[in-house]
């Protein structure tokens, strides 16, 4: 940029918008396309459930790749092809009319989403900000809620007014309006091209004779050989993996329950609680250990699956959604902070991206054990409970991992010789 104004806050911008559009189209849009291809193809909440599940399986992988391709080229350009893709799939949603369609569809919308999500976007932010990490991280991934909040009632509110076939076409145009041009303009992929060290410094402006700028971190493979990326690994396998399965079947079940109307509003007041608790949360994270912050959230999402089990009336179901809605709002933020904190920067997109690989396996495998258990057992008691014992079982796995920040560790991952926290 041309001016001393430092550009990590137009990034963090930027990343908003994108992730706002990737998760409100994307995320948890999910829902709302599984409840309209039920209603108007008639087909099983078990066989739309594997389709979700494929589509983050899809994504997990390609997000693999999208690692690689981001530590060697310019973070825009994957971010915007991810939108084109994600665009092109959300406009062929409506033409489906058979499952094979949809498992195609699904799959091309999960490497566009991938493209458009956390692994690009907090690639880019860690590069930007290092003593402020986790309230720029806290403040881009609200974007998650803001698109529930935002974009997803109005994308229910277009399929039960219009349909599939004439409403996902303009979530297609949606969802390319939202990411490519706010990408193109506000996202920068890394300080030193533009002159700026992390958090604001200009590289000129370093004292004489400093050593030139470097980055430091744990090698990718020492970091996930390490006890550290085991239990947070399977801590947020389990909790990812309840987290989205409820999700997923939140819409539907709140309208078994009550009504459609209810279950649109559902998804606003979930999203909304998580805006408000990420906002804290990033700032609470800075001054308590961070892996038990996150063992916390994660029994306490437990207690809100349970209470949803079996809430029957509207007070109980909403009092439970905005318990469940704190608990999310922080557990998906905290991933690409515990890494970054823990791992520095050297090797952060392969190492959040192999983590969130394997995270992927239990976000696939909620939405379809849910809607397989909603089949059997003919509602969602027993699959919230299970859900509820899932992700209580993963806060155990995030106390198993030990310590985040480096002061409570022996050989702490540094940046610029500093601790990455």
């Amino acid at each position: 940029m041309g001016d001393d104004r430092f550009p990590g806050w137009r990034v963090v911008t930027g990343s908003f918008i994108v992730l706002a559009t990737a998760s409100g189209l994307g995320f948890y849009g999910l829902a709302v396309y599984l409840n309209a291809l039920s209603k108007e193809r008639g087909w099983d909440v078990s066989s739309l459930s594997l389709a979700t599940t494929w589509f983050f399986l899809v994504g997990g992988i390609a997000g693999v790749g999208i690692a690689r391709l981001i530590a060697r080229y310019d973070a825009r350009i994957v971010i915007v092809v991810g939108g084109v893709l994600g665009a092109a799939s959300l406009a062929a949603l409506g033409q489906v009319t058979a499952k094979w369609q949809l498992f195609a569809v699904y799959g091309v919308f999960g490497v566009g989403f991938a493209a458009t999500g956390m692994i690009p976007v907090a690639t880019v932010v860690t590069r930007w900000f290092h003593r402020r990490r986790s309230v720029a991280l806290s403040v881009a991934s609200t974007g998650l809620s803001v698109g529930g909040i935002a974009l997803t009632p109005a994308a229910k509110w277009l399929l039960d007014e219009r349909g599939l076939a004439a409403g996902t076409p303009w979530l297609g145009l949606a969802f390319l309006v939202g990411v490519v041009p706010f990408a193109l303009w506000l996202i920068q992929p890394d300080p030193a091209i533009a002159g700026w060290m992390p958090d604001g410094e200009r590289v000129q402006q370093r004292p004489n004779g400093a050593p030139p700028l470097t980055v430091h971190g744990t090698p990718f493979r020492e970091a996930v050989r390490s006890r550290f990326f085991l239990g947070v690994t399977v801590g947020y396998v389990l909790a990812l993996g309840s987290q989205v399965g409820a999700i997923q079947q939140l819409v539907k079940l709140v309208e078994e329950r009550s009504d459609a109307g209810t279950a649109a509003f559902a998804t606003l007041v979930l999203a909304a609680t998580s805006v408000v608790a990420r906002l804290v949360g990033g700032r609470v994270v800075t001054s308590v250990p961070m892996t038990a912050f996150t063992a916390s959230l994660a029994a306490l999402q437990a207690l809100s699956l349970v209470w949803l089990a079996f809430a029957e009336s509207v007070v109980a179901m909403f009092a439970a959604i905005v318990v469940f809605g704190m608990t999310i709002g922080n557990i998906l933020m905290l991933q690409p902070l515990l890494i970054a904190e823990r791992f520095g920067v050297r090797d952060y997109p392969r190492i959040l991206s192999r983590a969130q690989l394997y995270g992927l396996t239990g976000t696939a495998a909620g939405p379809l054990l849910l809607g397989w258990l909603h089949d059997v057992a003919g509602g969602y008691e027993v699959a919230y409970v299970i859900a509820a014992a899932c992700s209580l079982a993963g806060a155990l796995a995030f106390v198993w991992a030990g310590p985040t920040t480096a002061d409570e560790l022996a050989e702490p991952a540094t940046f610029a010789g500093r601790g990455t926290g």
